[in-house]
């Protein structure tokens, strides 16, 4: 039977920890369904669910706290299991770009959260903006909005 568990892991930027990472998952036969990697600052941070019988979960439990024991990476698993189809939600894409401001993410969701709209996803960054220099902020949501929920 197929089992998932979530895997988080950071640790300071170097070349090859993607491959580290991905070759035991890989070596445990499991599978990753889903993945988010980036560069935060001089840290590398992955986000991984993966499936596999329970042997292999297993295993690769064991093999990550090896790994984790090793080098100066952290990392947390936690089984979980596939999100579930959302049928009575629709999904939107949310874009914001503006001056940097602090607490702006925060005021995002707590708009969403009032609402009963659930956030999927998030990518912030911040940037100088090409001619002048300030500081802009940029924001990539995804939300997921009830059906019941009136947009317009």
């Amino acid at each position: 039977m197929k089992q998932h568990i979530a895997i988080s892991a950071i640790g300071s930027d170097r070349t090859g920890m993607v491959h580290d990472l991905t070759k035991i998952v890989a070596e445990c036969s499991g599978c990753i369904s889903e993945s988010r990697m980036t560069a935060l600052g001089s840290e590398f941070a992955m986000l991984l669910l993966v499936s596999g019988n329970w042997h292999s979960l297993a295993k690769l439990e064991t093999e990550l706290q090896k790994l984790a024991a090793d080098t100066d990476l952290s990392v947390h698993i936690k089984r979980t299991e596939p999100r579930g189809p959302r049928t009575e939600m629709v999904p939107y894409s949310i874009d914001v770009v503006c001056l940097d401001q602090s607490g702006l993410v925060a005021e995002l969701s707590g708009f969403f959260a009032a609402r009963g709209i659930d956030i999927a996803e998030v990518a912030t960054r911040n940037y100088p903006a090409p001619h002048t220099g300030a500081q802009m902020f940029s924001v990539q949501m995804i939300v997921n909005v009830p059906k019941r929920v009136q947009i317009s």
